[in-house]
């Protein structure tokens, strides 16, 4: 091979996104790497990627988690007829984990039965000695949007139906993506970043979304910006404070009964993006407690999540 060769392919491996394959948690759904690379900021990184299975016997539901994420990845699960949309799931896990199963792969494969096409993300914990720091999740979840975006075509989306979803902490995550698409967290790259990392939509489900002390989950908040935050660093990751008229439209799902992520967290949200005249809609349950995702909503009205996320989709356009 020439030096101009090896070049020309080294600058190929640096552009081009590696796919890794058949996700071996996700059989016969793609796993993509976010990063072209190394994750950036990685230098001082404490990390140690482990995935654990907290089911406790054989006839539990499968509970994977993902410790010590170092390299940030996407499960592509592809619906048999493709309407366009694309979701960015961001599943929970207190800033602490990421959960694979419960907040991921279940919805995943109940929103691909209706046509859309989600790519289920494990993202960098803010905790683990990342440049980035509270930005870490961020840099990750702006990247994967841009990469779908610019590879489109490649997986039946319609570049301008892109949205997120996520779950409590994820929430967070999917709500900082939401209200801060713009926030310069990393060197450009290659071409998907030139492209925007605004969602088109925006579902967050029982989110993480206030780091004031008041109402705030405690873990999330501390694993996000450490014991004793400045005043500046909550008001930066408090969604609330982020609500800007030119964010999407925004759906919120949240139990009246949750005990750790208290409903004030959708209600303060509601509030602001309301003021900032944003489309919003939002479902209040009764009960549900928190985490229900598919499998703890089963028999209560909370159950009826999924279904009236879709039908917001519908009627605004997304979804046919």
């Amino acid at each position: 091979m020439t030096p101009v060769s090896r070049l020309l392919a080294l600058l190929l491996l640096v552009a081009t996104p590696a796919l890794a394959g058949e996700s071996p948690f996700a059989p016969g759904h793609e796993l993509i790497s976010i990063w072209p690379g190394a994750a950036p900021g990685g230098e001082h990184a404490t990390a140690k990627e482990e995935v654990v299975e907290r089911a406790k016997g054989p006839a539990d539901l499968r509970d994977r988690i993902v410790k010590g994420v170092t390299r940030p990845t996407l499960t592509v699960f592809r619906p048999q007829h493709p309407n366009g949309l694309a979701l960015l799931m961001a599943p929970g896990g207190g800033y602490a984990w990421v959960v694979m199963d419960k907040e991921g792969y279940e919805t995943a494969e109940r929103l691909a039965a209706s046509g859309v096409t989600v790519f289920v993300m494990t993202y960098r914990l803010p905790q683990e000695g990342w440049a980035a720091g509270p930005d870490a999740p961020l840099q990750d979840a702006q990247r994967a949007l841009r990469l779908i975006r610019y590879r489109a075509a490649e997986f039946a989306v319609d570049p301008h139906r892109v949205g997120v979803i996520g779950f409590s902490a994820g929430g967070h995550v999917a709500g900082m993506l939401t209200l801060a698409f713009d926030r310069p967290v990393y060197a450009p790259l290659d071409a998907a970043d030139q492209v925007s990392a605004r969602p088109d939509v925006s579902i967050l489900v029982y989110p993480v979304a206030t780091m004031d002390a008041a109402f705030a989950h405690q873990g999330s908040r501390r694993n996000l910006l450490g014991e004793a935050p400045a005043s500046d660093q909550v008001r930066a990751y408090s969604l609330e404070a982020l609500a800007r008229p030119d964010a999407p439209p925004v759906m919120l799902v949240h139990a009246l009964d949750d005990a750790s992520v208290p409903p004030e967290n959708s209600l303060g949200l509601l509030a602001a993006l309301r003021a900032a005249k944003v489309p919003v809609e939002a479902h209040f349950f009764q009960e549900g407690a928190h985490g229900f995702g598919l499998r703890f909503a089963v028999g209560k009205p909370v159950a009826a999540w999924p279904d009236l996320v879709l039908a917001w989709l519908k009627r605004g356009g997304l979804l046919d």
